[in-house]
């Protein structure tokens, strides 16, 4: 920028209002000849300075009809010396008239003689600009949008009374200063950052920076503000400045933030129904209840039972103080509020002025806030435990029962203190919804105390057994849930015997997450084994399916069917849109087999082919779903390449085959199932 009082070095081209309206100037004699000719003169009017240049202005530059009015204002001009501004119409030299808007002044030279300037430009280019001008300030003071104009240095060259009142500050008291000056918090340097990016490529940043905070103007509420920035430039590209365009979204925020707090704990009811529960132990129950539960939904959780419900498998009467065996305890970080809880297999003794007490007596689960000390010390057990909770920082608490048909076995304490955000009642509401389902399972362990595990038990009953005898063929399978921990899946495989020595391999997989899928995966396991028993053809296996998969909860599945007859010596695999399997040759590098594709289940309108190839003594056929192979970082050759490389190691078992798999392939925190089975021939001798 130019400094204070320079004349700063410009361009000859366009660059300014004045450029752009054009305006011509042209210098009249006292008799009214014309003695100066701009170029712009001669674009408005059409003459060239040689043309114009000792003659009369008026015969020349306006029509018969009007030179007598001319002359007139002329005369008035040099005469009075009053300068005359308005529009009057002209005479272009092609003969055509337009109204040009002009600015009339008498002037006088160094030896007394009076010449009149003439300033004119289109009129209606000179409306065009005033409207554009008078819409833009309206706009920009009016406007529920906060608008900045920053120089290149950011410095603040103008902000409009909306930007005021977000900033608090006046707008004079901006002008000059430098953004970060203004905006003096940490969460703006990302900003500053961006409308330097913005000064130096141009490129505008729509709608991308979000910042969260609270406004002098509304200091009680938290608002998000999303900003705009846009490069200013003059009509020859020399850069201006920037502007900063600010809109309130905190209802768009509030909405976000509120769908993304009903999505976790969708997420988390969904975990909660595969962590809870995975074995009929209380106390192992118990810890899953708190391993679901922090941190998403609480830093510090305790789980108690009443000791008569453990022992007598009954709960205690409703008076009286209440004695409780600790559970579990788990914290979200190292914390005294974990030590104030009891630890797991110790018993306490609570009165009845206790918030735990008051919980299974009533039946009714308690939600505090904002805790007080007072609400310390009858959340803690005793004095000290008080202290610890109050040093700790904790300001919320839940008190759920634990309820099972109809019976009140204990409590699911919550607590937080690092979590800013005091608990509300959708918290308590999914705090009551784990704590049902986690006291249908302590009273189920209660009830069933020589039943082992219940993960066992659902284990068996979604991935089927291997048949004790497979003719010419030895199987190995595993199935590995999503390991982030509100994540399933519809992944599942099947071994089935079929007629005339046969055997079908099956690997599925269906797409989304969740307890439906989960259901919709049983009902095609279900379905494909009944289609199975019919001996059809692969292709035409999943044609069944297909029609019957349209009608589920979750249409789209992929499938990939096989049948190995070892009279034959062959396979017959068809695939809908699955994952090619892997055929490892006896002696022979692993290859993926390059079958038609086909489309995923319920898609439709497509039919599906069956490939026919041999199998040899020792060959292997790998089947698996995308959850081994697919990655949210990595390209999907490069992982089928390791997948390749993995299996390309000669002599060893089945079962280690799988183990190394998932060892090799598997990462902490993979989102997905997997589903894999591999099978090996074996010399097959038909019995009599």
């Amino acid at each position: 920028m130019a400094d204070a009082g320079q004349p700063e070095a410009r361009s000859s081209q366009p660059s300014g209002l004045m450029d752009l309206l054009g305006v011509a100037a042209l210098l009249l004699d006292g008799d009214g000849r014309i003695v100066l000719w701009s170029p712009q003169a001669e674009k408005l009017f059409g003459y060239a300075a040689d043309e114009a240049l000792g003659q009369y202005a008026a015969p020349m530059l306006v029509h018969e009809q009007h030179q007598e009015l001319m002359i007139k204002l002329f005369a008035h001009v040099m005469g009075t010396g009053e300068s005359w501004a308005g529009a009057f119409p002209i005479r272009h030299k092609n003969g055509s008239t337009h109204l040009a808007e002009f600015r009339n002044t008498r002037l006088l030279d160094d030896r007394g003689d009076f010449y009149a300037l003439g300033l004119a430009t289109d009129e209606s280019t000179l409306r065009e600009v005033e409207r554009d001008v008078a819409l833009s300030t309206r706009l920009i003071s009016q406007s529920p949008m906060g608008l900045a104009i920053l120089d290149t240095e950011l410095r603040y060259v103008s902000v409009n009374p909306a930007l005021e009142r977000m900033h608090g500050i006046p707008a004079e008291d901006h002008l000059g200063r430098h953004y970060r000056e203004i905006m003096t918090s940490t969460k703006f340097e990302v900003v500053e950052a961006a409308i330097r990016q913005v000064l130096k490529t141009g490129i505008p940043r729509i709608d991308q920076s979000t910042i969260v905070g609270r406004a002098p103007a509304d200091p009680e509420h938290e608002h998000a503000w999303s900003i705009s920035l846009y490069r200013l430039e003059d009509p020859q590209g020399h850069v201006l400045g920037v502007a900063e365009l600010v809109v309130d979204v905190t209802d768009r925020h509030q909405s976000a933030m509120e769908a993304a707090k009903a999505r976790q704990r969708l997420a988390l009811i969904a975990a909660s129904s595969l962590s809870i529960g995975t074995t009929l132990e209380v106390e192992k129950t118990a810890q899953e209840l708190a391993e679901v539960t922090v941190p998403e939904l609480a830093d510090v959780v305790a789980v108690d039972v009443l000791d008569s419900a453990l022992e007598d498998c009954h709960p205690a009467a409703r008076d009286g103080p209440a004695l409780f065996r600790a559970l579990a305890v788990k914290a979200a970080y190292p914390t005294e509020a974990a030590e104030a809880a009891d630890p797991p297999g110790h018993l306490a003794e609570y009165g009845t002025d206790r918030l735990a007490t008051q919980c299974v007596r009533t039946g009714r689960p308690i939600l505090i806030t904002q805790a007080d000390d007072n609400d310390l010390a009858s959340i803690a057990r005793d004095d000290h435990a008080s202290a610890l909770l109050a040093r700790a920082g904790v300001h919320s608490y839940i008190a759920v029962p634990l309820t099972a048909r109809g019976q009140i076995l204990g409590f699911l304490g919550l607590t937080r203190a690092r979590n800013p955000l005091p608990f509300d009642e959708d918290d308590l509401a999914l705090a009551g919804e784990l704590a049902s389902r986690t006291a249908m399972c302590i009273d189920n362990a209660c009830s069933h105390q020589r039943m082992r595990n219940a993960a066992e038990t659902l284990q068996r009953s979604l991935l089927p057994e291997h048949p004790p005898r497979l003719p010419g063929l030895e199987v190995a399978s595993r199935y590995q849930p999503a390991q982030a921990a509100y994540e399933v899946g519809g992944d599942w495989y099947d071994v089935l015997p079929l007629d005339g020595d046969k055997t079908a391999l099956i690997v599925g997989d269906v797409m989304g997450s969740g307890i439906d899928a989960a259901a919709t995966m049983g009902r095609l396991r279900a379905a494909t084994s009944a289609f199975a028993d019919l001996d059809l053809d692969p292709a035409e296996v999943l044609q069944h399916l297909d029609k019957i998969t349209s009608g589920l909860e979750h249409p789209i599945a992929t499938c990939v069917y096989a049948v190995y007859d070892p009279h034959r010596a062959e396979c017959r695999i068809a695939t809908a849109g699955h994952l090619p399997p892997v055929l490892v040759r006896s002696g022979k590098h692993p290859e993926l087999l390059a079958l038609p594709t086909g489309i995923p289940l319920a898609v439709g309108g497509v039919a599906f082919e069956t490939t026919t190839f041999g199998l040899g003594p020792g060959d292997q056929l790998v089947l698996y779903t995308d959850g081994l192979v697919e990655t949210r970082h990595d390209p999907i050759d490069e992982r089928l390449e390791t997948l390749l490389r993995v299996l390309d190691a000669p002599d060893r078992s089945l079962e280690k085959t799988c183990d190394r798999l998932l060892q090799e392939l598997r990462r902490p925190g993979d989102p997905d199932d997997v589903a894999l089975l591999i099978a090996r021939t074996h010399p097959f001798t038909p019995t009599a």
